[in-house]
Parts: structure tokens; sequence; C-alpha cells
């Protein structure tokens, strides 16, 4: 069966309808890039970077509102501290691998400097997960120039995922993992806004594995789909979750919608492993913050108080898209070899159809599934 996003399976989880595209690139102005990186001379490469870039690749001089949030910190994210700090997202994201962090770091401080972006100094947004059962990844295949060529390739639409960019060589419940997307539409009482999630999804166990709370892990076995066989990967994993919406919100705001990512991966099994790095950032593109600003802003915000009209739904909205956003990463990503032959299989699609089925004949028929 030829690989396939989740809806296209026939299969729908949350009650929230989607944005057009089922995708991060849903908020306007976000934009997606990746480089990829797969040959095998003179070393083995499975790996690349992923960068999404808000206000069309205006966010260095128009900042944004964002919060993070780590479930488990066995990973990295840079520039948080001063993001905690400010409260503000003043460059594009990038997540890559565990070793290329500071090259890709670096790569977007040049990529500023050069291109008259920076206001003096940059602190760039670049997370991690590892990717050395099939990628060599101390071969530091990564250079600067990958990483302009995943901004320069960055658009909206439709997102490429599974073995794309920064998820070319993740690993997730044991299944070949990636990039996911997946967005949802939100009413509130000042009018309707939009959620958008992108993953590098690479953490988890087979048998912690569901599907809409149905245990799939547990009933696809290694005689049926082999597991990649590596104990270390039974130690944890790792997950990145970057969160974008429209909705008026401050940092504050934003670190409370990153929180809501652990409801969404909690629903797909995972326990927040030891070694696992589960961090997870919010942004919201509904203020403008001039970035050479040299009078006070104003900003528009949702009341804290009227949670239950305002930001109750986008909780939910977060839930429910970063649980699709895994799965799409699951559904897409193809299996594949990589050092010393070492492979993840993928996600079994026919089987996974057929145990929805067997669970829940009928319980999806009357929800929505609309796009606009």
């Amino acid at each position: 069966m030829n690989r396939a996003r989740l809806r296209d399976l026939g299969i729908t989880i949350g009650n929230l309808p989607t944005g057009r595209h089922n995708a991060i690139t849903d908020v306007r102005g976000v934009r997606v890039g990746h480089r990829t990186l797969i040959y095998d001379e003179p070393r083995i490469a499975r790996t690349g970077v992923t960068v999404i870039v808000p206000r069309e690749g205006r966010i260095w001089s128009d900042n944004i509102c964002a919060g993070f949030h780590a479930l488990n910190g066995s990973g990295e994210m840079t520039g948080t501290h001063w993001l905690a700090e400010s409260g503000l997202l003043t460059t594009p994201i990038a997540i890559t691998n565990t070793h290329q962090v500071g090259v890709v770091r670096d790569a977007l401080v040049e990529y500023a400097i050069t291109n008259g972006h920076s206001k003096g100094w940059e602190l760039p947004v670049v997370a991690e997960t590892y990717d050395g059962w099939l990628n060599d990844i101390s071969a530091f295949h990564l250079t600067k120039e990958d990483v302009y060529e995943a901004l320069a390739s960055a658009k909206g639409g439709p997102v490429a995922e599974g073995n794309v960019g920064g998820g070319t060589g993740m690993i997730c419940h044991e299944f070949k993992g990636g990039i996911g997307t997946s967005s949802r539409l939100v009413d509130t009482k000042s009018g309707q806004y939009t959620v958008g999630v992108l993953v590098q999804a690479n953490y988890g166990l087979r048998h912690q594995l569901r599907v809409d709370g149905i245990p799939v892990g547990c009933e696809i076995d290694s005689e049926h789909t082999p597991t990649p066989g590596w104990e270390e990967l039974r130690q944890g994993g790792s997950i990145i979750v970057i969160i974008a919406t429209d909705a008026p919100l401050l940092p504050i705001q934003c670190k409370r919608l990153a929180q809501r990512a652990t409801v969404g991966l909690a629903r797909m099994g995972s326990i927040g492993a030891n070694n696992s790095g589960d961090i997870f950032l919010a942004f919201s593109t509904g203020n403008h913050i001039p970035a050479d600003a040299c009078a006070p802003v104003d900003l528009k915000m949702f009341p804290q108080h009227h949670v239950s009209l305002h930001l109750n739904p986008l909780f939910e909205a977060v839930a429910e898209a970063v649980e699709e956003a895994i799965l799409n990463a699951l559904t897409a990503a193809e299996t594949m070899t990589g050092l010393m032959g070492h492979t993840a299989c993928a996600l079994p699609l026919d089987k996974l159809q057929n145990l929805m089925a067997k669970y829940r004949p009928s319980a999806k028929r009357d929800r929505r599934d609309k796009r606009v």
C-alpha cells in the first residue's frame, strides 16, 4: 500500500474541523522548508533539517509572542532562555539531529547577518532529536548551505511528511517516524482562529502506541513488522512539537498552549520517558511587535477569565492536532535502512485500517472532517 496521511486512510480523530491543508501552514504566513540528506558515500547519511518560518520570512523584523514547555528535558532547544525572558520569537525555528544543533544555529545567525536581518545579535531557536540508529550522526553531514536551502524552499500549502528534513532518520513507537503536521479551526466568541502543529517524532515504545485510544502497538508484533532491535531505543527517544496560531495570545498564554501538547502526546501513549527530550514551543501571530520599536506597542489578548469561550477551545485544538500530526508522521514515513544495515519498518497501513475497523467499525461515521 502506498503511504498516506491518516485521513486518506478513512481514519478521523477528534471533533474539530481541520484547516485547508491540515497543516501548520494553515496559519497565515507560516512557511515550512526541508533539506533532506540521503546517501551512502563517503559515509551513511539519513538526516536533514526542517525550518518553520513565520510571517512569510519577516519574523526577523516583525516579532511574535511565544512560550515553551519541556515535558522531559533530555534534549535541546536553543534560544529558550531569552524566549522565556522576553516572551518573543525573533527568528525562524529549525529542527535537526542532536549533533548538529550548533551548525544549524550558527547558520541562522550568519543568514541573518548576511541578509541584513540582524539588529546586532541573534539567539535562534534550534531543536533536535537523535537519529543515530539510521544516520552516521558523527559524520556531521549538514552544512550551513543545507540550512540556507531549507530556508529558500520554505513555502505555504501542503507540507512534506515522514522521511524528510530533520525527520529523515527518526523512529517513533519503534516504527519509522519523522515529520508530521496537522491543524484545527477553532470558533470562539471573538471569531474563528487556526491552530497548526508540526512535530519531529522520534519517541516511544511499540506497546505504548495508541490510535484514538485503540492499542494498535500491542496488536502489531515483531513477527508481523520487525522492531529496530536496538536496546537503547527502548530507553526513550524524543519529540519536538511546534504550535502556531493566529489567535491573539500573550507569551504566558503561548506557554499554556505549549503545555497542552502533553495531552496530545499522552493520547498517543507517551509517558515522557527519562531519556526523552519532549520539548514544545507555541507562537502567536496575532500581534505585531516591530523589532525596532522605540515606543510602547499596543497588544491584543484573549481575556483570561473567559477561558471556556477562548482558551479552552484552543487547548482542545492543540491536543487534537498534536495527536494527528504524530499519526501523519507515522503513516507517511517509509521503511528505511541506514547505518550498519539497521532498518526501521514503516507502520503497516493495511493492518492499521483493519485494527481500527475491528475495534470501532462505525464510531467515526458522524464525526466532522471539514476543511475550509
